[in-house]
């Protein structure tokens, strides 16, 4: 079994909210190289995708690639791999031990510029770490406009496009310090507010110190917060969605208590004439995870014109504690948001993929082989009974149908192939 695998998947735009075209897709391609369970990947991607596979493939390290590069410009790279474990965890582990990881990211920001943000971080002795490549290139939207870009080794500016530029360190990303530079602000800003929510019910039920509320965090511990700050239409949205996932709630509201605050559902019952109010504490775990997703896909349709508003979020298994039959809700709902902010879904339910709407271009399979995760775009046959809607993707899930085609998984020999930086400046 080849130690290096490689993916390639091609999609087009995709629109989700009937009549509003989708905003085009933020992340246009990934590529991946030694992390985790991915020894090598690149995969071209849509505003609304589904990643699609049994608990254990590696699903949820394609995310937490995102996630990590998100995470170590907000915070450092040394927190990153900290809350990993450390740099042994992150890298593959293999019989060849690949001694780095590397991630390029190639996107689209909201003014139109296009580029790519590329970064190898390499294992030292005793556990430490360097940031062995880093570069980021920037292509004006338009064409007279001027291209921006920075190389950075070990620790060492290579070239760049601006001058005077902050010094480099090698256990720290360039792109931090470059931040302050008005030309590479909006790839700094625009990646470190890539969201992966993993909502923990027990968050969102707990009395909560009030914040600005401009991002939902990642358990959903400032839920109140941001559903405060929602547009009188986003929340009409939520309140609606989660009357049809939850039967008899019928509405949601911030309750203030003191210093903190909570949501309190207001919820019919049998025989009473009036409604009654529970505060999130006394709400079910599937009623306050449906209120989460309900906040994290909805967020950047609410403060879309706000510079904070998220870019790409991902979701892991947002079927978790939800009743089957909620999943054409939350199906709608993932469509709805994908208008205005990139979606990524992990799922292995059938329930939340049963419908002939779903395009074949927005599954990527996965599936973990020898210990390597494998993710493609599914087989050419599936496409077309997809296309003809003869099947739905979850009943051929059911049929263990849903797998990557093994010609867009192919072996890489060495990183030239699997193009992480571009030498060449173009």
């Amino acid at each position: 079994m080849p130690d290096e695998i490689r993916a390639r998947v091609r999609y087009p735009a995709l629109s989700f909210r009937p009549g509003v075209a989708s905003m085009p897709a933020f992340i246009r391609q990934v590529t991946i190289r030694n992390y985790k369970s991915i020894a090598a990947c690149q995969l071209e991607l849509g505003p609304l995708m589904f990643l699609v596979g049994p608990n254990g493939a590696g699903k949820s390290n394609f995310l937490d690639a995102l996630r990590f590069v998100a995470e170590s410009l907000r915070t450092s790279i040394d927190h990153a791999l900290r809350e990993r474990g450390s740099i042994k965890e992150v890298r593959r582990r293999s019989g060849g031990h690949p001694n780095h990881f590397a991630l390029r990211f190639d996107f689209t920001l909201p003014n139109g510029s296009r580029g790519h943000y590329a970064v190898r971080v390499g294992a030292k002795p005793s556990g430490a770490f360097e940031v062995q490549d880093e570069e980021c290139r920037i292509a004006p939207a338009e064409a007279l406009g001027v291209f921006h870009h920075f190389r950075v080794k070990s620790g060492r500016l290579e070239n760049s496009s601006v001058t005077p530029m902050p010094a480099a360190l090698s256990d720290r990303l360039f792109l931090v310090a470059a931040s302050g530079i008005p030309e590479f602000r909006p790839v700094f800003d625009a990646l470190s507010r890539i969201e992966v929510y993993n909502l923990n019910p027990a968050s969102i039920a707990a009395m909560q110190r009030p914040d600005p509320g401009d991002i939902l965090r990642r358990d959903g511990s400032n839920a109140a917060s941001v559903f405060q700050q929602f547009s009188a239409e986003a929340k009409d949205k939520v309140r609606d969605s989660l009357s049809r996932i939850v039967p008899g709630i019928s509405d949601a509201e911030v309750k203030a208590l003191g210093s903190q605050e909570t949501i309190e559902f207001r919820q019919n019952v049998k025989g009473q004439a009036h409604h009654w109010r529970f505060l999130a504490a006394a709400m079910s775990d599937g009623t306050l995870r449906a209120f989460g997703i309900l906040l994290a896909v909805l967020q950047a349709m609410s403060a879309k014109d706000h510079a904070n508003a998220p870019l790409l979020i991902g979701l892991e298994e947002p079927e978790i504690a939800l009743h089957p039959a909620a999943s054409s809700v939350l199906l709608s709902a993932l469509r709805e948001g994908a208008a205005d902010c990139q979606i990524l879904v992990t799922s292995h339910s059938p329930e939340l993929l049963d419908n002939t709407d779903i395009p074949p271009e927005a599954i990527l399979a996965v599936d973990n082989e020898a210990g390597l995760t494998r993710i493609g775009r599914i087989d050419p046959q599936t496409r077309e009974l997809l296309r003809e809607k003869m099947f739905t993707p979850g009943e051929l899930l059911r049929q263990n149908q849903l797998s990557p085609d093994p010609a867009s998984v192919t072996d890489v020999s060495n990183d030239r192939q699997l193009k992480l930086f571009d030498s060449a400046g173009r």
